[in-house]
């Protein structure tokens, strides 16, 4: 292979080659209708072969390799470093000849474009737009090679290096081509995407149109005309005021003019122009078979196409069996867990779930459009999702006032189990039904981790297959959902009643602090006692202090606990927490995510601010503290109902609320404890079966399997035989996963709903929310992302994504929460109301909108959060 090739030698297979940029180009140059200006594209060899002429090079991308992506002034400094000694390189003689010979055949009286094209850009993956330089209206060879040199060293630009870092890609293995192309001085330019860019909506054109080059556009320097082209109509059109374009200059570069006052507010496209450009990119879309982001120009009555890319933020949409509309809505949302899941981990919990689920995006969906489109069940369905989460809620609303979803006969629709659970009678108080479904589902476990102990190989597999009716029937008990369902109904009722006889706003929370039987919330006091353990011995916390700033993985730093003076009182107390919860994590429903018992050092930044927070007994006080106040706050309102007329009648109805609410409220967060203590059972015993498959040369780490889905886990396991390829793909999707946004609710067109909250009774620049833990307070917001890097003292407020049971033992610290995911009976506020915390979730956007170390003030009465101050240190 030659240092230049021409877009006629270019197909979209030579990336290594030609980097994205130029392997896009190529492809388009080959599609029948498109107009692409003619050039070249200068080969990764080339840049290979000056920069293996750099001295130094290698050491300041291995110091590079090894700078995190937060350390900004680092990254400054060596990128800057690498970049200079690229630059300073010249030319290879037999590089510049070829380039010279190109530009001589293309025409030397042209201006010409010098255009990045990495290796790592334009991907289906990751676009890295913006990331590397372009030069315009370059005119000379003279001049077209110190570009080139200039383009090589733009692999190293301070937010090329950050970006690589931040979605990991190696900086040795990226290797940057040039483009070479005519210039087009256009009258119009801009960028067309074959999807909305904001609903995600795949039937929509937009196209974003500007005067001049459309360099004016894509650096922000003028508002775009924007056109929404749907079935070849127009069903949206913004003209803006456009005061500046840029545009070429005769000795080379670009300049920015004034647009005369008489054409500024004039459309830049007619709306046949408009819809021609649609059709167009139609085309190259179906060329490419995705949704595409496209540059164009309008060179007098003709558009050429100078780029095209795959448009890499749009969240897939899951596959379906049949052409007709689906509405799916996000599990993730529902078991507050959003991030990504690796492939074992959907197909197992696909296993366990009895609804229709599918997988887009490394993440779950439950269809839900034979329910929604049945009147029998569509508002109890809205309904339900909505008072797990609000938005959904609205977005639900949003697709059946669009006319999305059919309306269907009646006996088309069977009501899902969850409203059949709704339907039964409610239970009367007694603590022997709770413990009688707790003593099954107990021993049920005991069983499996009997009888899954001597198995291997196939018979593991099939054995593991064969117990999913076995987690479906505890997960899933009748008399299970009964209980939630009486304490859910009788705490709607307690809300209902006390507000109408009373007065009093959402009563109900304070009356489910310390409720008997909660397993998660018994979970964080459990850790304040494992701190009461740990406080008398000061090297034991200075060691664990230790293991706090390196974050080891595996348990060895417990075996090195043991030889500290208090180590063996400490691991033992550590070792009694993890018996009972070493299943749990962040993001436990993914089987695949590291338990508390295999990374015990997850809970090390916990434990260390218990022991610096609170006082010894902590735990038991606190749990004394919430039932005084639940028992005084039933007495005071018992008291008040018995003053009103027929006041015994109303009295003695709250009363068996009351018992039904405490009895039977703890148990909602029982089935999931027990089906993650199965599934690390499931886990402890593939993970061995791996080591067998490594120890036999079949796989080549044992986290391999992670990335199989159950049934071509088992088809390895058999065969004896894994597609390595199959893997590597799996394992760089679901990179690519974790950098999207799981959306509530998505249709099979492509629209991402979010929903919205309809209310008129907000303060003034207050944030809405759902308001599931009563009360009001106000303190310093601490913003986490992570639960790993979360630095909690008494009286902060937890802003977060959302929180699962693993984040519980934070909540022993805080005085109030904002989540951006949540609803009523979700684990946040679940805790909050049983730690009487006050808490606002379903705050759309809470990490952005809010800083870490501002004031705010949580009403967890009336569903909103104030920002009082700028952050303080």
């Amino acid at each position: 292979m030659g240092f230049v090739l021409g877009f006629g030698e270019i197909d979209r297979t030579q990336v290594a080659s030609v980097g994205g940029k130029g392997a896009n180009l190529g492809e388009l140059a080959r599609i029948e209708g498109v107009a692409v200006p003619d050039g070249f594209c200068v080969t990764t060899e080339a840049f290979a072969r000056a920069v293996a002429a750099a001295p130094g090079l290698a050491a300041l991308l291995d110091e590079l390799a090894r700078t995190a992506a937060e350390d900004q002034a680092a990254i400054r400094t060596l990128s800057g470093e690498i970049r200079d000694a690229i630059e300073r390189l010249p030319v290879p003689e037999e590089v510049a000849a070829e380039i010279v010979g190109a530009h001589q055949r293309l025409g030397v009286a042209g201006a010409y474009a010098v255009r990045s094209s990495a290796t790592a850009e334009d991907l289906p993956s990751a676009s890295f737009a913006g990331q590397q330089d372009t030069y315009l209206n370059v005119v000379g060879a003279a001049a077209i090679l110190e570009h080139v040199s200039r383009c090589w060293g733009s692999l190293f630009t301070e937010r090329a290096v950050t970006y690589r870092l931040r979605n990991g890609f190696g900086h040795s293995a990226v290797r940057m081509a040039v483009v070479v192309q005519r210039m087009v001085f256009p009258r119009a330019s801009g960028i067309l995407m074959t999807a909305d860019p904001v609903t995600s909506d795949r039937t929509v054109v937009s196209i974003d149109a500007g005067f001049g080059l459309g360099e004016a556009l894509v650096s922000g320097l003028v508002n775009a005309d924007v056109y929404q082209v749907r079935d070849n109509a127009i069903v949206a059109r913004t003209i803006a005021s456009k005061k500046l374009a840029i545009e070429p200059v005769a000795a080379g570069g670009t300049e920015v003019r004034e647009i005369a006052a008489e054409q500024r507010d004039a459309p830049v496209l007619t709306d046949a122009e408009a819809l021609g450009l649609a059709r167009l990119g139609r085309r190259i879309e179906a060329h490419f078979g995705s949704p595409q982001d496209i540059e164009w120009c309008l060179d007098g009555d003709d558009f050429r196409i100078v780029q095209s890319r795959p448009i890499t933020t749009l969240f897939p949409i899951p596959e379906a069996d049949d052409d007709e509309n689906h509405v799916y809505v996000s599990v993730g949302h529902q078991q507050m867990m959003t991030d990504a899941m690796k492939p074992l981990g959907i197909s197992l919990w696909q296993l366990t779930s009895r609804g229709p689920m599918r997988d887009a995006g490394g993440r779950l969906f439950v269809d839900v459009t034979k329910p929604l489109s049945s009147p029998e069940t569509r508002d109890a369905l809205i309904a339900g999702l909505g008072s797990s989460d609000p938005l959904i809620g609205d977005a639900l609303r949003t697709v059946i006032d669009s006319g999305f979803v059919p309306v269907a006969p009646q006996s088309d629709s069977a009501a899902p189990t969850a409203m059949r659970a709704a339907a039964a009678p409610p239970l009367d108080a007694d603590p022997a039904l709770v413990a009688e479904v707790i003593a099954d589902a107990e021993a049920s476990l005991a069983t499996l981790k009997r009888d899954i102990a001597p198995l291997s190989g196939p018979a593991l597999l099939d054995f593991i297959r064969a117990d999913i009716p076995e987690l479906q029937r505890v997960l899933f008990t009748p008399r299970g959902l009964q209980m939630i369902t009486t304490a859910m109904n009788a705490s709607a009722w307690l809300n209902d009643r006390l507000r109408d006889w009373l007065g009093e706003k959402n009563s109900a929370d304070a009356l489910t602090q310390s409720v008997p039987g909660n397993v998660t919330s018994e979970m964080g006091l459990a850790l304040l006692d494992v701190a009461d353990a740990i406080r008398p011995y000061p090297e034991v916390i200075a060691y664990l202090r230790q293991v706090e700033q390196a974050q080891p993985a595996g348990t060895a730093f417990l075996e090195e606990l043991s030889a500290h003076p208090g180590g063996p009182e400490a691991r033992a107390a550590i070792d009694g927490f993890l018996d009972k919860y070493g299943m749990r994590c962040a993001g436990e429903i993914d089987i695949t995510r590291p338990r508390w018992s295999e990374s015990p050092a997850t809970l090390v930044p916990t434990l260390l601010g218990n022991i610096e927070h609170f006082e010894p007994g902590a735990g038991a006080r606190r749990f004394a503290d919430g039932l005084r106040e639940a028992e005084q706050t039933a007495a005071r309102l018992l008291e008040r109902l018995r003053a009103l007329p027929d006041g015994e009648q109303k009295a003695a109805e709250t009363e068996r609320m009351i018992a039904r609410v405490r009895t039977f409220s703890g148990y909602r967060e029982y089935p999931k404890y027990r089906m993650v203590s199965r599934y690390f059972v499931y886990k402890q015993a593939l993970l061995a079966e791996a080591r067998r498959l490594v120890d036999a040369g079949v796989l080549a780490d044992a986290e391999d399997i992670f990335f199989l889905r159950f049934d071509e886990l088992a088809q390895v396991v058999r065969t004896r035989s894994a597609d390595a390829g199959l893997i590597a793909e799996r394992r760089e999707a679901f990179r690519t996963y974790r950098t999207l946004t799981a959306p509530r609710v998505l249709t099979s067109d492509g629209r991402a709903l979010t929903g919205a909250y309809r209310r008129a009774d907000l303060p003034p620049g207050a944030l809405p929310g759902m308001a599931v833990s009563t009360g009001t307070i106000e303190g310093r917001a601490r913003v986490v992302t992570d639960i790993g890097q979360a630095d909690l003292a008494p009286g902060d407020i937890l802003v977060t994504a959302y929180t699962d049971p693993s984040w519980t033992p934070l909540f022993v610290a805080i005085a109030g929460l904002v989540t951006e995911v949540g609803g009523l009976m979700t684990h946040g506020a679940v805790i909050a109301r049983e730690y009487g915390l006050p808490a606002v979730v379903g705050v759309e956007h809470a990490t952005a909108l809010i800083r870490d170390g501002q004031r705010i003030r949580v009403n967890g009465t009336d569903g909103y959060v104030e920002i009082l101050s700028q952050p303080t240190d």
